[in-house]
């Protein structure tokens, strides 16, 4: 199944400069860029993307600490397309705990931070990557963050191997 999904480099992730090694791997993997900014995102536009069932599933607090960190500078935001790409993102990403994080993820392999130290300081868990949770998370986010027309239909080498 040929799926679009959503990926956020989070401002860690820009401010760190691995935005370049991070799309690599997607690459490499064989998923198609169809879309891809750069952008400072205002409180407003944070709320809309950590909705309102972000605070029922883990908290108010959690939803701001999330607000803040996303809007705290730029994010480079991606749509994927490929086979399972929802599934094959989240696997290329890791846990969201990056403590949890298997070696060889993006998360395993560039952070280290987790839950409980995030707790005890007040802060955010700066895990250097978004990816859309599932198919209704994807196509609402993608919707969010692009307009059709910055959206591209194109054929990679990949795609004449693999489809």
């Amino acid at each position: 199944m040929i799926e679009r999904t959503l990926v956020l480099i989070k401002p860690d992730g820009v401010e760190r400069g691995l935005a370049g090694k991070i799309i690599t791997r997607f690459e490499d993997a064989g998923l198609k860029i169809v879309g891809m900014k750069l952008k400072v995102v205002n409180k407003d536009f944070a709320l809309k993307h950590y909705t309102e069932d972000l605070a029922k599933r883990r908290g108010a607090h959690i939803r701001e600490q999330m607000v803040e960190y996303i809007s705290s500078g730029p994010v480079v935001a991606i749509v994927l397309e490929g086979v399972n790409a929802i599934e094959n993102v989240r696997k290329l990403t890791g846990d969201t705990q990056p403590l949890s994080a298997q070696p060889g993820t993006i998360r395993g392999d560039f952070s280290h931070t987790s839950y409980s130290y995030a707790d005890s300081s007040k802060k955010p868990v700066k895990n250097i990557i978004h990816a859309s949770s599932g198919k209704q998370d994807a196509e609402h986010e993608i919707s969010l963050w692009f307009a059709k027309n910055e959206l591209h239909e194109y054929q990679t080498v990949h795609e004449k191997h693999v489809f």
